[in-house]
C-alpha cells in the first residue's frame, strides 16, 4: 500500500524524538497546570482511567518463534477507508488548548502517516477548515444529542465537505464530574471547542454543563441513520446488550469506549469490556477499540482480542502538545514502529493472524 504526500507539509520540530515517552515528557513541559489537568485528567476519582491501563497491563503475549517471519502485511481497511496500520485518531475537543492550530495539524500528520482522524465537533476550527487540512480520508465525530434536525445539519455539512464517515458519541449526554480541572476552577474556553457552533456556542456550552441530558434513545439514532448515506460508528459501547441494540440500529461499525476515563467514572476498562462486545457482535461490523492505548505492544493486545483497530487520543493530544503535525507524526510512526516489531517478535505475519493465541493473562497481575 502507497500514500502520495507530495501535498503534506508537516514541518519538523527541530528535535528527534526516540520514543513516545519523550514526546509526553515534552508535553508536560510544554503545557500550563491548567491544560495539564484537562489532558491528563479524567472523572472522579479516576477509577476509570486507570483501569484502561490495567485492563491492558492484565495480558501478557504468546510468542511464536521459528516462525519464519520476514516481512510484515499491516495495512488494512476500515469503513472502506485504507489504513497503512490498524490505527486511528480520536476525537480531540478543545483541541485549541495543545496547539494554536489543533486539529488542522493533527489532519496534516495523519495524511503523512496514512492513517485518518477522527476530527471531533468541538474543535475549535470548523469542520470544512479541518477537511482542507490534509488531503488523506477524515471521519467526522458528532454527539447523540439536541434536535434531530440539527444533528443531520452538522452531518450534511461534513458529508459535503468531504468526510468519509461519521462517529456518533453516545456516553456524553452532558460532562462527566472532572475533579481534576474543578479544583483548578477552570473552564476549556469558548473558543477553544466552537469552530462548529457559530452563534448556536452558547446554546451548546449551556447544554454540555447544564446536567439535564438528552433525549436520544436508539430508536432516534436508527432515524438519523437511515438518513445519511456515509458509514457511521457509534462510540461509547461497553456492553453486549447496547452493542446489539447499535447493529439493530443499522450502524456500520462500533467503538468500545468509556471516553477516555473522563466521562463516568468507575466504568471497567475497555480492554476488559471488548471480548463482551466482539462475541455479541459476532462479525457483522467491525469494531474498535479506545482507552489506555499508549504503547505498540498495547495495539497488538488489542487486535488479538478482538478489535479491527483501535484509536488513539491522548498519545495524540501531547503529540500534538509536544510539536504540532510533526510531533503527531513522530508519534504515529513510533507507535507504527514498536508495534510492527511487536508483531515481529511474536512471531505473527500479518493482522489476520492476530487473535486470542498470541495472549495470555498475566500471571500476577493486576485484578
Amino acid at each position: 500500500m502507497t500514500h502520495s504526500t507530495d501535498e503534506q507539509t508537516v514541518e519538523p520540530t527541530g528535535e528527534r524524538f526516540a520514543t513516545l515517552e519523550e514526546i509526553y515528557a515534552r508535553a508536560r513541559e510544554r503545557l500550563d497546570a491548567d491544560t495539564w489537568a484537562v489532558l491528563d485528567g479524567g472523572a472522579g476519582v479516576e477509577q476509570s482511567l486507570r483501569d484502561n491501563l490495567a485492563a491492558l497491563s492484565r495480558w501478557s503475549f504468546r510468542p511464536k518463534y521459528l516462525s519464519g517471519v520476514t516481512e510484515l502485511v499491516t495495512g488494512t481497511t476500515f469503513l472502506g477507508i485504507d489504513l497503512a496500520f490498524p490505527v486511528l485518531t480520536a476525537p480531540i475537543g478543545g483541541d485549541g488548548m495543545f496547539h494554536e492550530r489543533g486539529q488542522c495539524e493533527i489532519a496534516a500528520a495523519t495524511a503523512m502517516a496514512g492513517i485518518a482522524p477522527v476530527v471531533s465537533e468541538a474543535s475549535r476550527f470548523s469542520l470544512e477548515t479541518v477537511a482542507a487540512a490534509g488531503d488523506g480520508p477524515k471521519i467526522m465525530q458528532l454527539h447523540a444529542w439536541g434536535e434531530p434536525e440539527e444533528f443531520l445539519a452538522l452531518a450534511h455539512r461534513a458529508c459535503q465537505a468531504g468526510y468519509s464517515a461519521l462517529c456518533v458519541t453516545i456516553d456524553c449526554p452532558t460532562l462527566g464530574w472532572r475533579e481534576r480541572t474543578m479544583t483548578r476552577r477552570f473552564v476549556t474556553p469558548q473558543e477553544q471547542w466552537s469552530g462548529n457552533y457559530g452563534a448556536d456556542a452558547t446554546s451548546a456550552a449551556n447544554r454540555l454543563v447544564s446536567g439535564s441530558g438528552s433525549d436520544w434513545t436508539w430508536e432516534t439514532l436508527s432515524q438519523v441513520r437511515q438518513r445519511l448515506d456515509v458509514p457511521m460508528l457509534v462510540k461509547g459501547v461497553l456492553t453486549g446488550e447496547d452493542a446489539e441494540l447499535a447493529v439493530a440500529a443499522g450502524v456500520d461499525g462500533i467503538v468500545v469506549s468509556n471516553h477516555g476515563g473522563r466521562q463516568l467514572d468507575c466504568l471497567p476498562g475497555t480492554v476488559d469490556q471488548l471480548p463482551e462486545v466482539v462475541e455479541t457482535v459476532r462479525g457483522r461490523v467491525p469494531v474498535a477499540v479506545d482507552g489506555g492505548i499508549r504503547r505498540g505492544a498495547d495495539v497488538l493486545k488489542a487486535l488479538a482480542l478482538g478489535a479491527d483497530v483501535v484509536l488513539v487520543g491522548r498519545l495524540t493530544a501531547m503529540a500534538l502538545a509536544a510539536g504540532g503535525a510533526a510531533g503527531v507524526y513522530a508519534a504515529l510512526s513510533l507507535l507504527r514502529a514498536e508495534f510492527e516489531r511487536s508483531m515481529l517478535l511474536a512471531g505473527r505475519r500479518a493482522l489476520k493472524d492476530l487473535d486470542r493465541s498470541v495472549v495470555q493473562p498475566r500471571a500476577g497481575g493486576p485484578r
